[in-house]
């Protein structure tokens, strides 16, 4: 299926986990992508450009590059992103600046620089990466569900804002997946197998979220096919924020 063709798109942490994943399908589709990440190795037909979310002055010249390499812009997906763990008293002031910064904020600041573009083409359409901790509360997680819960309602209000730009504007929330991040906090777990084992059960599917299945839902609301969609919050979680079933 190459119903990207002719589309150019920028995916920002495009160099691993999800991100990647999103980049090689949209290519794989038909798209010219540019991945934007601290990391710039990636295979071929994906482009790595360097940009630090956190850098507006960063933001602003990778976006650039983008646009000038690619011709233009037509699809942002907003997916750089960090993770913390911790309750409301774990972490410092320092810390919650921090993953705000990378969260939300850089979010805003790859959008505010590719406005331009988008509003430039046919068919445009930005893809911001939630989390299922923007609607349900999980432990260990205050500083984390408080940036994602920020990105769903960032996203409610840029579809708003842009609609008559013809900018459609959507997010996806994952459940917990299976990205690199994970693999991590896995791995500095007491017992990783009983780790993994409980993070899988409170999926009603009883397993993690895998990065293509996650990178599918982004190209679906990036994609032409979603032409009538916009300020859609798309669960890709197992089933875990609206399901309750019996055991």
């Amino acid at each position: 299926m190459r119903d990207f063709d002719g589309l150019r798109a920028i995916v920002t942490g495009g160099a691993s986990g999800i991100g990647l994943a999103t980049a090689a399908l949209l290519a794989d589709r038909g798209c010219t992508v540019a991945c934007l990440d601290l990391d710039t190795e990636v295979e071929k037909p994906l482009i790595g450009i360097g940009c630090d979310v956190t850098d507006d002055d960063s933001v602003r010249a990778a976006v650039t590059a983008a646009a000038e390499t690619l011709g233009g812009i037509d699809i942002v997906v907003n997916n750089a992103g960090i993770g913390a763990q911790g309750t409301v008293a774990d972490n410092d002031d320092a810390e919650w600046a921090r993953v705000f910064d990378v969260n939300v904020y850089g979010m805003v600041r790859v959008a505010r620089a590719a406005l331009p573009h988008l509003r430039r083409s046919r068919s445009a359409a930005i893809v911001n990466t939630g989390s299922i901790a923007a609607t349900a509360g999980l432990p260990q997680r205050a500083l984390y569900s408080a940036t994602k819960g920020a990105v769903q309602s960032l996203t409610l209000a840029m579809a708003a804002d842009h609609l008559a730009e013809g900018i459609r504007v959507n997010c996806v929330n994952p459940g917990t997946a299976d990205t690199p991040w994970i693999g991590r906090l896995l791995a500095k777990a007491a017992d990783p197998v009983a780790e993994r084992a409980a993070l899988e059960a409170r999926q009603p599917t009883g397993r993690l979220v895998t990065v293509a299945e996650v990178a599918a839902a982004i190209a679906y609301l990036a994609g032409p096919s979603a032409s009538a969609t916009t300020g859609t919050v798309l669960a890709v979680d197992g089933g875990m924020q609206g399901l309750r079933p019996r055991r």
